[in-house]
């Protein structure tokens, strides 16, 4: 399975200097992923590449803190804050970065949702077909 993923423009751009290491959640897919495919939200409405999917490590926040803090590319008060309330979380390692020469411009399609925080490529016929899946 593939994997669509919202993340912020501010951290798009971290990931593709590859500053950023690591994408944070709060909860996890159910299915076995093998690529996760990157939407850069609003304003920007773009997939813009993807990575391979590795190693996904459970822990507490502090403990991510703790391990992943260098290669974040977030400040300690914003991983915290999306914490909040939260006794785990989930650092995926972002492995093999493919970035698009020309990114999928998403506002085109009228079809198309981006998700909150992630969708199955293979459950949208849209993303199906752009991303040949």
């Amino acid at each position: 399975m593939n994997l669509l993923i919202s993340i912020k423009p501010e951290f798009v751009k971290k990931i593709l200097a590859y500053e950023k290491l690591y994408e944070f959640r709060k909860s996890i897919f159910k299915e076995d992923v093998d690529k996760i495919f990157i939407y850069s939200t609003y304003p920007v409405k773009k997939i813009v590449g993807y990575f391979e999917v590795n190693e996904i490590i459970c822990e507490s926040p502090q403990e991510l803190w703790n391990s992943f803090s260098e290669v974040s590319g977030i400040s300690k008060k914003d991983f915290f804050k999306y914490y909040a309330n939260s006794n785990e979380g989930f650092a995926i390692k972002i492995d093999n970065l493919h970035i698009f020469e020309e990114y999928i411009d998403m506002s085109q399609y009228d079809d198309f949702r981006a998700p909150q925080s992630f969708c199955y490529v293979e459950n949208n016929k849209c993303l199906r077909e752009l991303l040949l899946v």
